[in-house]
């Protein structure tokens, strides 16, 4: 399916690796000029080249207002115009629950929360020139109790809280807003792959009672619905968060 992207630029945040690079290399071959982003500007590089087409790159720490606005400036520069943003950054990594202190608290939040709405308030001013949309990268553990770390889960929660509030007051300047939920999404040092190389047997086991597909899910199946939500395709959807996840969520 043609999404009509052809000409447009966007941002992907945390796009040197995993899902981040999925959706950045899927714009870019609907036609993007995209500008991709990441703390280490050696694996940037190198996942820009990967990619090849229209990629700019543009290093530094989203958890910042004056990167995001740094990046936003990069991205309206390439052709006086922005039209997508996606927000990716997001990390799991944090004490199992029971055991999270204040720090771990602080940490989720700053990386799966701080990180979109820096981003969000970055760019909406060049977003509503042409009807722009951004696209957050949540988490199906934001919808229910499945033994996540409870910061992150809490966190991505909060995303998802924030996405369907925001859609109203974007919408009025033309600017929608959703967020793909995904569930258990293997790639390159993701955890799955760690849980795999541990415990393979359970990792089978769960898939088996959990997932109704009975399988990890991957980057590029996350990428397909980012891509199509960032889309003209997607035009009456905004505020919604979008579950990809094989059937896991029963809610």
């Amino acid at each position: 399916m043609n999404m009509n992207l052809k000409g447009k630029t966007a941002i992907v945040t945390g796009s040197s690796r995993g899902i981040g690079h999925a959706i950045a290399t899927a714009l870019s071959q609907e036609g993007c000029t995209v500008v991709m982003n990441g703390r280490d500007e050696n694996a940037l590089a190198a996942a820009a080249a990967d990619i090849g087409g229209t990629v700019t790159t543009v290093a530094g720490d989203v958890r910042k207002s004056g990167i995001c606005e740094k990046i936003v400036a990069v991205a309206y520069g390439l052709q006086n115009r922005l039209d997508i943003v996606v927000c990716n950054v997001g990390s799991g990594r944090s004490a199992p629950p029971g055991d999270e202190t204040g720090k771990d608290w602080a940490e989720m939040l700053d990386v799966n929360l701080a990180s979109a709405t820096n981003m969000t308030a970055a760019s909406e001013d060049a977003l509503s020139a042409n009807g722009g949309a951004i696209v957050c990268v949540s988490s199906i553990c934001g919808l229910e109790a499945l033994g996540a770390p409870i910061p992150y889960s809490a966190a991505k929660a909060a995303l998802n809280a924030y996405v369907k509030n925001a859609a109203r007051p974007l919408a009025q300047r033309g600017i929608r807003i959703n967020a793909v939920a995904p569930g258990n999404v293997l790639f390159d040092g993701s955890v799955w792959e760690q849980k795999l190389k541990r415990e393979a047997p359970a990792v089978k086991q769960m898939l088996d009672r959990d997932v109704a597909l009975g399988r990890l899910g991957t980057p590029q199946e996350i990428a397909d619905m980012a891509v199509f939500l960032a889309s003209p395709r997607a035009s009456f959807v905004t505020g919604s968060i979008v579950v990809v996840d094989g059937g896991q969520v029963r809610s």
